[in-house]
């Protein structure tokens, strides 16, 4: 998941970096409302964290020119203003959580799952995702890279499907074995080593971009 982060102040920032990090979601970022306003037409983001006191152009204009491109993803404000007028301003422009500052980074966190699984509840189901050249159908099962047809036996492709639904995130052997054969662990099998193996061999080594990485201790990552 890419979160776009819209902040001026630089300790509040990089609290908020490292924290969204920590929790495996990848960042952009902008210290002025001209730029996050920029980046939010431009970059594809899932959700959005904004402050209003923002310089050039302030927060609550930034989220309704995002409305106003018919950009519907989360926007959470952030804001040390903690009035009712300020919140009920923020939410009319078209935020979806006004959060003040100072705000616990569990319960921002928190709200950050909620507001997604909220999203992918009301969104439409993707039939197909894509991760540079690479391409899966979900309705056919058919894989592209370039323009070569890769065929999957169902376990491999439930595997790069579970990794290209988590692009740019670091996946644990353990979520792996929870999400894609459904069932707990066994510290003792080998079984995720070697599908990413054969996996490997099919969607990377005939290519010269690699695609899926192992983080050595944590797990591994497409990206």
């Amino acid at each position: 998941m890419r979160i776009l982060v819209i902040e001026d102040d630089k300790k509040t920032t990089d609290f908020l970096l490292t924290a969204l990090k920590e929790a495996g979601y990848i960042t952009l970022y902008a210290s002025d409302g001209s730029t996050g306003l920029r980046l939010a037409k431009t970059e594809k983001f899932d959700l959005g964290i904004v402050d209003v006191m923002l310089p050039l152009i302030d927060g609550f204009t930034v989220i309704e020119n995002i409305r106003r491109s018919q950009i519907t993803v989360p926007l959470i404000i952030l804001s040390a203003r903690a009035s009712v007028e300020d919140k009920v301003r923020g939410l009319h422009a078209g935020g979806d959580l006004y959060l003040a500052k100072p705000f616990s980074v569990t319960e921002l966190l928190a709200y950050i799952q909620a507001q997604l699984r909220r999203s992918s509840l009301n969104g439409a189901e993707p039939t197909s995702l894509t991760v540079a050249d690479l391409t899966i159908n979900l309705l056919t099962r058919k894989v592209i890279r370039g323009e070569e047809r890769i065929d999957l036996p169902p376990r491999e492709f439930d595997l790069l499907e579970y990794l290209m639904r988590n692009a740019g995130r670091v996946v644990t052997k353990t979520m792996i074995m929870e999400h894609v054969w459904e069932y707990n662990f066994d510290p003792q099998t080998n079984v995720v080593e070697t599908r990413i193996y054969k996996l490997r061999e099919k969607v990377d080594v005939p290519f010269e971009r690699k695609l899926i990485h192992t983080v050595r201790g944590v797990g591994y990552v497409l990206e």
